[in-house]
């Protein structure tokens, strides 16, 4: 460490300056620091020559306490730290002149505001706009599909009762489909497809040819077919891979053949029509007013997009729509008949659709197909259809009977 001497630096010497040789053209060497004074400058705002603080600015000497002998006054020039580092910061102006330098260096701690005389103003920050709810799926596509499918099912429907028959199996096969090859990829499930194929689209033919019977009838040769076919597979996992083919006879097939049976009335394609009406409803309820008011989720660990206040705008929607439909569709409907029935579809269609949610969160996937655009696959269109049928199969008998 450099050596400063005793007594005042004599006029123009700086203590601790550079070594020999050193360049002396910047910190920290002693050479122009920025923002700090030139050389023989006084300090702005701080003790001028001749005070008794003044000689205590060097490093090493305290300032002279209140009441206390003034020390000689040294030599008017700058002054440098010991080993060329850089001088503590003046006092402002306005400090009481005897208050001891604090901090590192004896820096002073408190906040300065900029030295300059005019300042940049700070450009503001651009507030960002309000994130807009947004779907989860294409919007375009899904309606322009959606729009697509209703008009093949109402052409079918009103044209010839069979061609819908047809149209229903087919979505029964393609939803089998799409089920067993989500089972098979994630889960290691082989449910066999060809018996269940074939069974579910015999379950709707016998739905709409024998009625309740007939579907009964092929829904048990159908399990019989899944249960003998995976015999021919070693045994490793076949009381696994029948169960699931079982609850896949139950879940498509089965719930699709009241569909089928709606049909069979002489007023079947408005029954029909009803159905898919206040199922579709109850589903843009839900979804406007859970996209607009909703704040209370309604099962979070299922569903974390569905909220409370979408059950009650699918509710309300659907009832008005069943008030209308069971008073100028139906055949000896009632207005208060369509207000059961559209309560009935919309709680149905929620609890298909999380009933498909929780389906779809164990087997770690977002949609169980890609067949339709916007919509994903078959089976996440028939997940509030297939519970809700029989629900307005069972409310139709009851109140205006089953021909």
């Amino acid at each position: 460490m450099p050596i400063v001497p005793e007594g005042p630096a004599p006029e123009g010497l700086v203590t601790g300056g550079p070594p020999p040789g050193a360049p002396s053209d910047g910190f920290p060497y002693g050479g122009a620091r920025p923002g700090a004074p030139r050389h023989g400058s006084p300090v702005p705002g701080g003790p001028q020559r001749g005070t008794p603080q003044h000689g205590a600015l060097r490093y090493g000497a305290p300032p002279s306490a209140p009441g206390a002998a003034a020390p000689e006054a040294p030599a008017a020039g700058p002054v440098r730290a010991p080993g060329g580092y850089p001088p503590p910061q003046e006092e402002p102006a306005g400090r009481e002149a005897g208050r001891p330098l604090t901090g590192p260096l004896f820096r002073d701690e408190t906040q300065q505001e900029p030295m300059a005389s005019n300042p940049a103003p700070h450009p503001a920050a651009d507030p960002q706009p309000p994130q807009k709810k947004r779907a989860g799926r294409d919007l375009r596509s899904a309606i322009g599909v959606g729009v697509g499918l209703g008009a093949v099912v109402v052409a079918s429907l009103f044209v010839v009762k069979a061609v819908f028959v047809g149209v229903i199996a087919l979505a029964v096969v393609v939803g089998l489909w799409e089920l067993t090859s989500r089972l098979d990829e994630k889960k290691g499930i082989k449910a066999p497809i060809l018996p269940l194929a074939v069974g579910g689209a015999m379950m709707v033919v016998a739905g709409y040819v024998w009625g309740p019977q007939g579907a009964w009838l092929a829904m048990a040769l159908t399990a019989l077919a899944v249960l003998v076919w995976r015999m021919t597979q070693p045994p490793d996992g076949y009381l696994r891979d029948v169960t699931a083919g079982v609850f896949a006879v139950f879940y498509v097939p089965f719930l699709a053949t009241f569909v089928a049976l709606l049909l069979t009335a002489h007023d079947g394609p408005w029954r029909v029509l009803t159905f898919i009406i206040l199922t579709v409803i109850s589903d843009t309820g839900a979804y406007a007013v859970g996209w607009r008011f909703g704040t209370h989720k309604l099962a979070p660990r299922i569903s974390p997009g569905k909220t409370r206040e979408g059950l009650v705008g699918a509710v309300t929607f659907a009832m008005v729509a069943g008030a209308l439909c069971m008073q100028f569709l139906v055949d000896d409907g009632a207005w208060w008949q369509g207000l059961l029935l559209g309560l009935g579809a919309a709680v149905s269609a929620t609890l298909g659709d999380l009933g498909e949610s929780m389906i779809k969160r164990d087997l770690g996937i977002k949609d169980m197909g890609t067949l339709l655009p916007g919509h994903g696959g078959i089976m996440d269109r028939l997940d509030s259809l297939l519970p809700t049928a029989p629900v307005v199969w069972l409310l139709m008998v009851l109140f205006v009977g089953s021909h």
